[in-house]
């Protein structure tokens, strides 16, 4: 019999070499990449890279940087204001302004450098309750900064736990397409030998291809799981990691109860709240004293050394105290007092909600925690009871007392009960991680 590689298809024995020496060095570098060790990463490391990396956490801080730099604003009127000026003019000689002023005054050439020093003097208060609601506002963004940190942690337990979970779920898809497979080997050897029926074969291969298709959506549920641990550590670019799993399971709390009230205490969002409320309590204090009269002095002082037009000296100095008093702003200044007692109010009653939401939260996270923890005793006793199962419908199979349908379902059941039992523990991790954060506790 011919070949059909011959010359003329293009077939030569060191062509034949060379591609077999390439697909060799393709598959020996595609194993030593799947052989090569992932870096270990344990929870403590992960929740460390996120708050050095996230970016939720830098944008937080820049504004907190942002507030600071708003006091300062807010206190430089307590400081006096001084500009260096220099100005030079060409005039008409003996000209007289004539337009856009009151007084007639003569025009001159000249040149000329001075000071000018503005003070305020007193505003009654409202310096100093602008500056108050602004270092209250810092104080608030630092509490949001530590808001965004808490975030940031509970999302970094929440994806950590899910690679666990996803990667558990890959263990029992691959560990239930082994025994499946070792039952579909029996039974075809048995139908070899007539002591089966290819029906048998034929439920045994439909049960291999259902473990398979759990492996391929296990697998593809670990990969988005890795992506949402890449995102939550705020890394750029995608990182698989060997997770190191946490054998520690603290029990559920007794009662929600005590953690309301450290939740009250603890968490950043509610002490932001509250400082935002004070804030706004010292602006619409400052917006009050809007009323009061304001004092300011202001001081020139200079040198025309080029000139030479009889009677004007060749240096000038003033200072002068102005007073102003709000007489009639076409109810401006009540309309912004108005507006910020409204303001409090409002802030007043979005305290109230939060605090009111943070209690609910609480209360829910504990009765999930609780439940969550409940099922896992269950949970492990159905896997031991289906395990039994298996153990006995693969025993009357195999002395043909039992058809491949009880023996295919008991498989089913095992492979039930160790997802139920994966989800039962992981599910508790991550209400338990969300319980903590609830009360201010996580860390």
């Amino acid at each position: 019999m011919r070949s059909s590689l011959t010359p003329e298809h293009g077939y030569s024995p060191k062509r034949a070499l060379r591609l077999a020496t390439a697909l060799t060095l393709i598959s020996y570098g595609s194993m030593s990449a799947q052989n090569v060790p992932k870096p270990t990463l344990t929870l403590a490391q992960a929740t460390a890279i996120a708050l050095r990396n996230h970016p939720q956490i830098a944008a937080a801080q820049n504004d907190e940087y942002a507030a600071n730099q708003r006091v300062i604003e807010r206190r430089a009127a307590y400081y006096p204001a001084i500009f260096g000026e220099i100005t030079g003019s060409q005039a008409s000689g003996g000209s007289r302004l004539g337009a856009g002023d009151l007084p007639a005054s003569r025009l001159f050439s000249r040149e000329g450098e001075g000071l000018q020093v503005s003070q305020l003097v007193t505003d009654f208060g409202r310096t100093k309750n602008l500056v108050a609601n602004a270092s209250l506002q810092a104080q608030a963004s630092a509490q949001a900064t530590q808001a965004s940190r808490y975030a940031v942690m509970l999302a970094v337990n929440q994806a950590y736990y899910e690679v666990l979970q996803a990667q558990a779920y890959l263990n029992v898809a691959e560990e239930t397409i082994k025994a499946r497979q070792t039952v579909v080997d029996q039974v075809s050897a048995l139908a070899k030998a007539q002591l089966r029926s290819q029906l048998d074969v034929s439920f045994a291969k439909v049960n291999l291809s259902q473990a398979r298709l759990m492996w391929i959506r296990s697998q593809d549920a670990l990969t988005r799981a890795n992506a949402g641990l890449t995102r939550s550590l705020g890394e750029d670019q995608p990182m698989e990691y060997q997770l190191v799993e946490d054998v520690t399971t603290p029990g559920a709390p007794a009662s929600a109860e005590s953690l309301i009230g450290e939740a009250i205490r603890n968490r950043p969002e509610l002490a932001q709240f509250r400082l935002q409320l004070e804030a706004a309590r010292r602006f619409e204090l400052a917006e009050q004293d809007l009323q009061h009269p304001t004092v300011s002095a202001v001081a020139v002082g200079g040198a025309l050394p080029y000139i030479d037009t009889p009677g004007i000296p060749k240096a000038y100095e003033s200072v002068a105290l102005t007073v102003s008093i709000p007489i009639f702003t076409g109810h401006l200044y009540a309309a912004r007092r108005n507006e910020a007692r409204f303001d409090t109010a409002a802030q007043s009653q979005r305290l109230r909600d939060l605090r009111q939401q943070v209690e609910r939260d609480v209360r829910t996270g504990w009765a999930a925690a609780t439940t969550a923890y409940q099922r896992i005793p269950v949970s492990e006793e159905l896997l031991k009871q289906a395990r039994l199962g298996l153990n006995l419908a693969q025993g009357r199979y195999n002395l043909g007392l039992a058809s491949i349908v009880e023996l295919t379902q008991a498989q089913l059941n095992v492979t039930q009960a160790e997802i139920e039992n994966v989800s039962a523990i992981y599910d508790y991790k991550n209400t338990f991680a969300a319980l903590l954060y609830t009360a201010g506790e996580l860390r």
